[in-house]
This record gives C-alpha cells, sequence and structure tokens, in this order.
C-alpha cells in the first residue's frame, strides 16, 4: 500500500504562478538559467538556481550558492510572492502539450515507503548530486520540486480527480515559455480528502518517472533529521517527500538520445564494419532517422543517416533490463566498439532529449562530435518491469515530456 498524505502548500499568488513557475532545475544549463530569469525577479529559478545570481565561474556546489537559495526563498516568501495554504490539500496539477494531457495528484509520500520498496527506482543516483539536493533542501528547509511518480492507472481515482475538475474552476490556468498549458485545481473537501487517501492504500506501488536525486536527497534529509530528533513522531514533514502522481497511461515518453565524440581510433570505413557485425546497416540519406520499432537506431555519420538494426542473438529478450534498447545499444556498439565503459561518468559521451529533436544530433556532429544515435523511446511498460525486478536502468533511459514545473508547489519540511 502507498501512503500519501494532504499538505500545506506554498504557492505562488494566481496573478504571479506563469512568472514563478520554471522549467525543473535539472533541465537547464547555467546559461538557459540564467536567461530564462533576466528581468524576472518572481522566477523560481532564483531559488533552484541560485548560482545565476553569483558570480560567473562559482563552482554550483558552493556553500555561497545554497545560501542565496534560502535567501531568495526567504525573500518570495516575505514578499508575499509565495503564500502557504491555512489548511491541508490534495491538489491537482494538469499539464497539455499539444493533443496530450497528464493529470496528476499533487501529495506527499512517505520516505519509508522509498526504503520499504513500496516506491521503486530505476536508476541510479550520483553522490554528489544527491547532496547537492540535500543541501539545498536543508537550506531551505524545504522540497523546492517536486517528484515525478507514476501509478498503474486505477480508475477509481481518475474518475474523481475528473469530477472535481468538472465541478470546480482552476486557481491556475496559463501557458509556459514552451508552449505547455498549465491548470491547478485545490482539493480541501475532508470527504474527498479521506476517499483519495484510502485509494492509495490499494495501490501496490508507485514508480519513480523522473527526479531520482529529489527522491533520494528527501529520503537522506528525512533519516538525518530523524537522527537528530530521536524521539520524532513520523508526522513530521521530513518523513515525506512532494510529489506529483501520474497514472502510467497519461505518461508520454521521448527516446535520450546519444552523441559520442570520437570513433576511438576507428576510420569511418573500419568503424562501419565494426558496426555491421552486430547490426544490420542501410543508408538512408540526409533525412533524420527516427525509429519507429524497438531495437532499431538511427545513426548520424559524416553528414548521412544510417538505419542500424540488431541483429537476432544479440541481446536476451527475456531479461528486461537486456533487452533494452539503450542497453542493447550500450552493450553492442557504445561499449565494445567506441569504448564507452561507463556512460554515466564518460566525458566522451553526451546526452541529447528527445524534445531537442534529431536536428540537434546533426548540429553537434557537424560541429566536431564523431557521430549520434537516435534511438526508439522506452516505454512505461520496460520502466515498470525494470522497477518490479529490482533491476537498474542504463543513464539516460527516458525523457518525459510536459516535465513538471518548479514553484508552483513547495513543501516546508517544518
Amino acid at each position: 500500500m502507498a501512503v500519501v498524505r494532504p499538505f500545506m502548500a506554498l504557492r505562488p499568488l494566481p496573478e504571479l504562478a506563469e512568472r514563478v513557475s520554471s522549467p525543473p532545475y535539472d533541465v537547464l544549463s547555467r546559461e538557459e538559467a540564467e536567461k530564462l530569469a533576466k528581468d524576472n525577479p518572481y522566477s523560481f529559478l532564483h531559488v533552484e538556481r541560485a548560482e545565476i545570481d553569483l558570480e560567473e565561474n562559482i563552482d554550483p556546489y558552493n556553500e555561497a550558492v545554497y545560501q542565496k537559495a534560502r535567501e531568495n526563498f526567504m525573500k518570495m516568501k516575505e514578499k508575499k510572492i509565495l503564500i502557504k495554504d491555512g489548511k491541508e490539500c490534495y491538489y491537482i496539477y494538469r499539464e497539455r502539450m499539444g493533443d496530450r494531457v497528464q493529470t496528476g495528484l499533487v501529495a506527499l509520500v512517505s520516505i519509508d515507503d522509498y526504503l520499504n520498496g513500496v516506491v521503486k527506482r530505476h536508476e541510479h543516483t550520483l553522490p554528489e548530486k544527491e547532496e547537492d539536493r540535500v543541501k539545498h533542501m536543508d537550506y531551505c528547509n524545504a522540497h523546492t520540486s517536486p517528484v515525478f511518480l507514476a501509478y498503474k492507472a486505477d480508475e477509481r481515482l481518475k474518475n474523481l480527480l475528473k469530477m472535481w475538475i468538472e465541478r470546480k474552476t482552476p486557481v491556475y490556468d496559463f501557458t509556459s515559455e514552451d508552449g505547455v498549458s498549465h491548470s491547478v485545481w485545490v482539493i480541501e473537501d475532508v470527504e474527498v480528502m479521506k476517499e483519495i487517501t484510502e485509494i492509495f492504500k490499494e495501490i501496490p506501488a508507485l514508480y519513480i518517472a523522473d527526479g531520482h536525486h529529489r527522491a533520494a536527497a528527501s529520503v537522506a534529509l528525512g533519516l538525518r533529521r530523524r537522527e537528530s530528533l530521536k524521539n520524532y513522531s513520523g508526522k513530521e514533514g521530513f518523513n515525506y517527500f512532494l510529489a506529483v502522481i501520474i497514472p502510467h497511461d497519461e505518461l508520454y515518453i521521448m527516446p535520450y538520445n546519444r552523441v559520442v565524440r570520437d570513433l576511438n581510433g576507428y576510420s569511418e570505413e573500419g568503424f562501419i564494419q565494426k558496426v555491421k557485425e552486430k547490426f544490420t546497416l542501410e543508408e538512408v540519406g540526409v533525412t533524420p532517422f527516427e525509429p519507429k520499432e524497438k531495437h532499431t537506431f538511427g545513426m548520424y555519420l559524416k553528414g548521412k543517416w544510417y538505419k542500424i538494426k540488431a541483429k537476432e542473438g544479440t541481446f536476451d529478450s527475456s531479461d528486461p533490463i537486456g533487452c533494452l534498447d539503450v542497453s542493447i545499444l550500450q552493450d553492442n556498439l557504445l561499449k565494445p566498439i567506441l569504448g564507452i565503459e561507463n556512460p554515466r561518468t564518460d566525458k566522451r559521451i553526451e546526452f541529447v532529449g528527445g524534445i531537442r529533436g534529431t536536428k540537434e544530433l546533426e548540429e553537434k556532429v557537424n560541429k566536431g562530435m564523431a557521430v549520434a544515435f537516435s534511438l526508439y523511446p522506452t516505454s512505461i511498460e520496460e520502466i515498470f518491469a525494470v522497477a518490479d525486478f529490482g533491476g537498474i536502468m542504463p543513464p539516460k533511459s527516458t525523457w518525459f515530456e510536459p516535465k513538471l514545473r518548479s514553484g508552483i508547489f513547495v513543501h516546508e519540511i517544518d
């Protein structure tokens, strides 16, 4: 069973919601964050990426960055840009990107469910990035952005949220700079909240879609707070983390493509011959190739696109991790041919989220990188299978769209 609870959100004034809300901290470079927040003192990037308000070359892990984040956060509260609700509520957060709509419940989720496996994960976290979020939340004394969770769709819950949306007026309804529309409803009815809580008690698992570092950091901070407060009750805010929980059948996953800096000493012809050992290869010309089926990849090399497809016997279809396209590419090409032993740490490989398109792959290769690969997106069913198996997917296996905005909901830990 999943333990969720309502909370008193700290959130922006309705007339400022659009200006406060920002993309997640981890999808932007410093330059991109600086550009978005320029001339917008309300942007939550001043909290999530506080280094934009400090000297240009400062280490983002410098203590001064966390101090600045706290300072900026406190100012937003003092100036009543962010105001705390007077009672515990659940919230509905709906995003619309083109003809795609995802509707999630905003709630607190128990850190114990993370520890006991009810909240399932499928990615490793990097210690320095996890500690960065621990410090950020500790300095701000708040969960400043939500973890993106998925659940196997429950029609009772979907219908309940749909009913509320149809009967109530949203407190926020705006379109962000990327063209995605965002709408928020507040559920303050005690009986409806009880019903939601009870439904989750019958949901066996929640799956981290995006935000593994945020989740791990929230748990780490919660455990540290428990250690310092020996007689904690379990009701304190640090026993939970902030999440948006969305049914699996509303999620849209895009591919996470790869670009490699060099051919590991091979000539172009020699590289192509090595690729042919494990893949069929077909030249498709100058039009970007975006795979339409599993186990098929696009490869961009010297101004040409190729369609490559994994040969029979090059992967184990019964292995939930080994049969992933990201694994097939890593195990049969990136590692043995290009020498990318650890894609998590190797500086020769870059990852390009699907939202940026194949044109960015071409740009990177045309500007000096050696080869790029377009992938077929990982499915939510594959994510569930790996998580249920207790496995870990290769890094950068999924790119979810639309992203959850930061600054719309904040949970103060104490």
